[in-house]
């Protein structure tokens, strides 16, 4: 954009008096204050077309210190093949006004992936649609920067017309500017947000951001009306006139200046337009034909908002002087205004209405004209925005050809600066033009159709629409004209790719078809032709956690990543060798093997600091660190986690990975009681996780965090999170799942055990029972153990209070709750197929058979089996898993008498359940050391409740349970005593509150409030 800022002012000076805006004025000027001395933050202004954002952002800037607002808009295209139009314009300011150092600031060893918006900075950067994040980090780096100590001022207008990338990259700096000094304003059109505008949906989210403040700008008031007519016209009008200005104009300003300027101040019967267009357009009737044909040529070149004098000069084929007289008639009639070396229109609602009341033949000739200026004068358009603006043009010409070949480089265009929702659109475009267009393959490079297609179906992945990409597949594999055994390497290759994306799409989508797409793509794809290593490295990460025997493609994730290295050190392309390494030593590791994928994954580190990818460096950092934390080496995996995340913060990295960084660090925070730091770093990250996989592993941890410290409506919020809500409702689909990626199988079983851990807490066993039944019918757990063993205890531990609740023998349902189907018969098969890698994994194995023993073997064997679990998990620094299987321990020592082992292990679960801030295991120490008669150290238990009669406090506890219509066996087993014991206190309590029966020393104690 061409001086942008420079005349900032031009918006304000149609009423010199700017009327009924001073409480908004000093809104933002708070807003500005707290954003350079508090929290950045982001002002979004609403209001209908004409109701002077514009002018109030302009009135507003002029009070900020000179060299502090940076403005771009969006613009209106037609299509959303432009992307990051608003940034691009702020950018190139910042470039002009700050150079070029601002940028290799914030992008340290050169100038990043600027260049990627900026082609004048340099020759793209390298890097796949992860640098996205890097782009994104970077850009926020560049403007807390450019900050200093006064602050500056983003300006994004017309957000209305934003495209995809737009809205993602202002999404994440709303989220992530955690530095005080960047203030956002955006704005856009209320009246233009139909109900399936994305606007309309993402402003909701925006606004529950507490750094995000929304202001909606209502039309003015008949009194701020007449002070503006006044202001305009010099003298009031009469009341009539007035009222019936205010009801034509309903008080949006634009439309009253109009409206003002037609009444010419006096009481003549002057015709209001039935029609706001009409009215808009009501000053063009004074002016002759030449400077109206210079108004329409400029309307259809102002696409990008400002139309160069140079540009519209050649458009308008006048002779000089013609043109000079006619643009001073525009400019005196305020219909355009100057900007920098160009003009622009008051008002984009008026270029609007001038652009369509062009007829037919005229409208398709000046598109016609401009489209062919861009090719005659390429350095009159930035090289950003030509193949966006030639495809816009060339559309609105019917030129369908030549649409259709800018359509296409405009996608070239979107997918370098990996803007792929925009890619997609153009290639949509693309293909809805190719029958018509006889040479399409020609225009688009030499492609088919097909490849068209298969470019489409990578855009789609990419942005998270796999069945749009399945679609894109189906009819790209139909259009090909061979068949496999006849087509040449190209033609494999493309059918290939095409069967390798459907493949992915069908995983994302949970089809039964998907492996087989992938295995005829890796049959078909020529190991010599580009992509075979993409390819390999693709279907190494599907099968990471499938079970050996259901992929079908002939080889195992080892073999697939190890050919993946080996494609990759013969064709030289290290990224791809990187890449295939972290793949590699991460599938060892996930199968125990860990010093052999460790050494294979530095190995990936280094490459990738090597070669500058820090996408995959993080990505065997968190591998690595995931897998040591399984391991029981919390204190290693968080160091290696926190020193990644120092450094990234330092290298201006932060969104590489760090979804997955804070997902690695709130488990292990979890898992070593730090529950307040566990649920903190969720709820910094869980804004900043790109995809609902992401949200899924960081919500289950904050969950589970939730559950263990008693906060359990916080705990059904989390998991009634939509994303992790689906993941518990697909579960139910999941077996006719024939190939699924490794995050989608891990998100599995962690969304069930959250909800395993929640429903449990809530007491609601059967449903527990139930849940934990279906998933370990669908879920395979042995190839992703480490959240396979959590799951398989908490079944256990849902069987165990089945059992309980049952009563002696299981249940009504005599056998079949010991069936193989049945959910101790799964656990049990589960046990004898499940590897056991490392300690942690070796004591869950441990848990899971103790839970299995209890209300099963004799209580000596169930007070041994929770006894070595206890064994196993003081060799871990899981501090709640080893108080819980102390807690059950105590248990099993109060069954068999054993009270010298219930003072101990109840007083240190106790001990480290207040420490850690888990209220229900305090809580249920509290009620064991009760229920055993043992004191807790420091008086943890409360006392009991002062009791009517002088019963004692056990026998409080034996009353509370005979309420609850307990037999003597129950209250025994419960309060570890004999049953004649339990007899004898019966009949104290029925003599101490002089009833006669058991009934009625229930009722009793129910009207006492002790039942």
């Amino acid at each position: 954009m061409l001086g942008i800022m420079d005349d900032m002012s031009f918006l304000a000076d149609t009423s010199p008096l700017f009327v009924g805006r001073t409480e908004q004025l000093r809104q933002l000027g708070e807003h500005a204050l707290r954003a350079r001395t508090e929290a950045s933050g982001t002002m979004i202004i609403g209001g209908d077309a004409g109701v002077g954002k514009t002018r109030l952002v302009a009135e507003f800037t002029a009070t900020r210190p000179v060299g502090t607002v940076f403005a771009g808009g969006c613009l209106e295209l037609g299509v959303d093949g432009l992307a990051y139009a608003p940034f691009t314009a702020v950018l190139r300011q910042v470039l002009r006004e700050r150079g070029r150092e601002a940028f290799e600031a914030a992008a340290p060893g050169g100038t990043g992936e600027f260049a990627r918006l900026l082609p004048e900075l340099g020759a793209l950067p390298q890097g796949g649609q992860e640098a996205r994040g890097l782009l994104f980090e970077q850009v926020l780096r560049l403007f807390q920067a450019a900050a200093g100590d006064e602050g500056v001022t983003l300006v994004l207008e017309d957000l209305h017309w934003a495209d995809g990338a737009t809205r993602d990259l202002l999404v994440y700096l709303a989220r992530n500017l955690d530095l005080p000094g960047v203030q956002i304003i955006a704005t856009y059109r209320a009246d233009d947000l139909h109900r399936t505008h994305p606007l309309r949906r993402l402003l909701p989210e925006l606004e529950r951001l507490p750094e995000v403040t929304r202001m909606a700008l209502a039309p003015l008031t008949r009194d701020q009306v007449a002070e503006q007519v006044r202001a305009i016209t010099g003298r009031p009008l009469p009341a009539a006139r007035l009222d019936e200005l205010y009801l034509r104009s309903d008080g949006i300003p634009l439309f009253v200046e109009a409206l003002a300027a037609g009444t010419g101040g006096t009481d003549s019967d002057t015709d209001v337009p039935d029609h706001f267009r009409e009215l808009l357009l009501g000053s063009l009737h004074r002016l002759d034909e030449t400077a109206v044909a210079v108004l329409r040529v400029a309307s259809v070149g102002a696409v990008s908002d400002v139309i160069g004098h140079a540009t519209l000069a050649r458009a308008a084929e006048l002779p000089e002087p013609d043109l000079d007289r006619a643009l001073h008639a525009l400019v005196d009639a305020n219909l355009l205004r100057v900007s920098g070396t160009g003009y622009r229109f008051r008002h984009a609602l008026l270029r609007e209405a001038v652009h369509d009341g062009l007829l037919p033949g005229p409208h398709a000739r000046l598109h016609l004209r401009f489209a062919q200026l861009i090719d005659e004068y390429p350095d009159a358009v930035p090289a950003d925005r030509r193949a966006a603006e030639q495809a816009h043009h060339f559309q609105a010409a019917h030129d369908l050809p030549r649409a259709l070949q800018a359509a296409w480089w405009a996608a070239v265009r979107a997918g370098e600066v990996l803007a792929r929702r925009e890619e997609l659109a153009m290639l949509e475009r693309v293909l809805g033009l190719w029958e018509r267009v006889p040479d399409a393959g020609e225009r688009t490079g030499g492609r088919t159709r097909s490849e068209v297609l298969a470019a489409g179906a990578v855009a789609a992945l990419d942005t998270g629409r796999p069945r749009r990409a399945w679609e894109m597949c189906d009819e790209g594999l139909a259009g090909l004209p061979g068949e496999p055994g006849t087509e040449d390497d190209h033609a494999l290759t493309v059918r290939a790719t095409l069967l390798r994306c459907r493949g992915q799409a069908r995983s994302q989508c949970v089809d039964e078809g998907a492996v087989d797409d992938l295995a005829e793509a890796l049959r078909l794809h020529p190991p010599h032709m580009p992509g075979f290593g993409l390819m390999l490295s693709i279907l190494a990460r599907e099968t990471m956690f499938r079970p050996r025997g259901q992929t079908r493609l002939g080889a195992s994730a080892v073999d697939l990543a190890e050919r993946a290295h080996r494609v990759a050190e013969q064709t030289g392309d290290r990224m791809a060798d990187a890449a295939a390494l972290v793949t590699l030593g991460s599938v060892y590791m996930s199968r125990g093997e860990m010093a052999r994928g460790r050494a294979i994954v530095e190995r990936s580190i280094a490459l990738s600091r090597e070669i500058g990818d820090p996408l995959m460096e993080a990505r065997g950092v968190g591998n690595i660190a995931h897998y040591l934390r399984e391991r029981g080496e919390h204190r290693e995996s968080l160091k290696m986690l926190d020193d990644a995340l120092a450094d990234h913060r330092r290298r201006g990295l932060m969104s590489i990975h760090s979804s997955f960084h804070h997902q690695n660090t709130a488990e292990a925070h979890f898992e070593l009681g730090h529950l307040d730091t566990a649920r903190a770093i969720v709820d910094g990250a869980l804004d900043r996780s790109p995809s609902p996989v992401h949200r899924v592993f960081n919500l289950v941890p904050w969950t589970r965090a939730a559950v263990a410290q008693g906060d359990l409506a916080a705990a059904r919020s989390g998991t009634t999170h939509h994303d992790l809500a689906d993941a518990r409702l697909g579960l139910a689909r999941l077996d006719r799942v024939a190939a699924l990626s490794v995050e989608r199988l891990d998100q599995a079983q962690q969304a069930a055990t959250a909800w395993l851990d929640l429903l449990l807490a809530e007491g609601d066993v059967a449903g527990a029972h139930d849940y934990a039944l279906m998933a370990l019918r669908r879920l395979e757990l042995a190839d992703s153990p480490g959240y396979g063993w959590t799951l398989l205890e908490l079944a256990a531990r849902c069987e165990r209070l089945r059992r309980s609740a049952s009563g002696p023998g299981g249940g009504a349902d005599g056998g079949a709750a010991d069936g193989e189907d049945s959910l101790r018969g799964r656990i049990m098969d589960c046990l004898a197929g499940m590897p056991v890698y490392g300690p942690v994994q070796s004591v869950q194995h441990t848990t899971v058979r103790a839970h299995l023993a209890e209300g099963v073997a004799d209580p000596e064997e169930v007070h041994a089996a929770w006894a070595e679990a206890v064994s196993g998990w003081e060799r871990t620094p899981l501090v709640l898993s080893l108080a819980g299987a102390r807690l059950r321990a105590a248990e099993a020592a109060a069954a068999v008498g054993d009270r010298a082992a219930v003072r101990a292990w109840v007083g240190q679960v106790h001990a480290a359940a207040a420490e850690h801030g888990a209220v229900p295991l305090r809580r249920a120490a509290e009620d064991l050391a009760r229920r055993a008669s043992v004191p807790l150290k420091g008086g943890g238990a409360p006392e009991p409740p002062a009791v009517p009669a002088g019963l004692t406090a056990r026998e409080l506890e034996v009353l509370r349970l005979l309420s609850g219509g307990g037999t003597n066996a129950q209250i025994a087993a419960e309060l570890f005593i004999s049953p004649k014991t339990a007899s004898v206190h019966v009949s104290n309590i029925l003599a101490k509150l002089r009833v006669a029966n058991r009934a009625a020393a229930g009722a009793r104690a129910r009207e006492l409030g002790l039942a």
